[in-house]
């Protein structure tokens, strides 16, 4: 009988991207004035995917004689763990719409499980004796994504203060992190197959930090969220040239990697076109989301697919664990 082991940590990106997208309907309904019952829906598929994953991280743990903290150590692993509380913020931006008192008790806690994670794990970091080759996209989540998605649901829920101060911190790791991934992805040897997609997670930080910088100042023309919007702009440039690269990788659960920078670019690009009211504005909302939507139910439809009776093992369970044999090495020695 095989030993059980933990579900992989990169399966938390699901919930991470259905948020997502969910807030890109939400965008979308106020700038068209649809039924909020619509982004609704999303959200309600959202935090249900996030609460199963969670359930099911837990009870798959408690049987498996992996440890948690071996898993959280793991160089490849370890950062993703970031999305639980991150994802958390995202849900806790809905639901302001409706309890703020409750938005700001979910909000608070993940803003502090997001701070214990991110002090622990770059303390673990500042160790030293990690390999080059172990960084990847998903070192950004700690501290660039819990900061600028923290930022833009700390004002939405009304701590103006305390999202600006995530500001800075999102933006501040924002250059240091990706000056790292940037050195390993140039330098380093190629990414194993199932991290490529998390090459996409570049795209995400000017494009929260954008939203961000919407939600903290009002939906105004400014030099940050011109700045933001450039860089934004070729960084998708950038993953429309990879596209060929990801044409040619084997469907994974990685692949949920892509969801939520696309969904984050086009939630940008949606603001934009609502403050700017171009000809035809209302219409290029539209397209977007259907784009986004099209992505994300593509990439969720393969993966139930996948997650049939006879295939379940090796789709579910093979995607990071293994993939990379430098940082399963520097796992052992930690």
């Amino acid at each position: 009988m095989s030993a059980v082991t933990r579900i992989p940590l990169n399966t938390l990106a699901i919930g991470f991207g259905l948020a997502g997208l969910a807030e890109a309907w939400s965008v979308a309904g106020r700038s068209l004035e649809l039924p909020v019952e619509i982004a609704q829906a999303f959200w309600l598929v959202a935090a249900i995917a996030w609460i199963t994953l969670l359930a099911a991280h837990a009870i798959r743990g408690a049987r498996s004689e992996q440890s948690l903290a071996t898993q959280l150590r793991h160089p490849v692993q370890g950062p993703i763990a970031a999305l639980i509380p991150v994802t958390a913020m995202l849900l806790a931006y809905d639901l302001a719409d409706f309890s703020t008192v409750g938005a700001i008790v979910l909000f608070l806690v993940a803003v502090i499980a997001s701070a214990a994670f991110a002090a622990w794990i770059v303390a673990f970091w500042l160790r030293g004796g990690l390999q080059l080759d172990s960084v990847h996209g998903g070192w950004l989540l700690p501290t660039v994504a819990a900061g600028l998605v923290g930022a833009d649901t700390a004002a939405r829920v009304g701590l103006t203060g305390l999202g600006w101060g995530l500001f800075g911190i999102g933006v501040f790791f924002w250059a240091i992190m990706t000056l790292l991934v940037l050195a390993r992805l140039a330098f380093g040897s190629p990414l194993p197959e199932p991290l490529v997609p998390t090459t996409a997670i570049l795209l995400a930080p000017p494009a929260v930090a954008g939203i961000a910088l919407f939600e903290l100042e009002g939906l105004s023309d400014s030099i940050g969220a011109e700045l933001l919007a450039g860089l934004a702009a070729l960084l998708a440039l950038v993953q429309l040239a990879l596209v060929v690269r990801y044409r040619r990788l084997h469907f994974s659960l990685g692949f949920w990697s892509f969801t939520f920078p696309v969904a984050a670019a086009i939630v940008q690009a949606m603001l934009w076109l609502r403050l700017t009211a171009v000809p035809g504005w209302q219409g290029l909302t539209i397209a977007l989301l259907v784009l986004v939507t099209a992505l994300v139910g593509a990439i969720a439809a393969r993966s139930l697919a996948d997650a049939a009776p006879h295939r379940r093992r090796g789709a579910a369970e093979a995607t990071l664990l293994g993939a990379d044999a430098a940082a399963a090495e520097e796992d052992a020695r930690a």
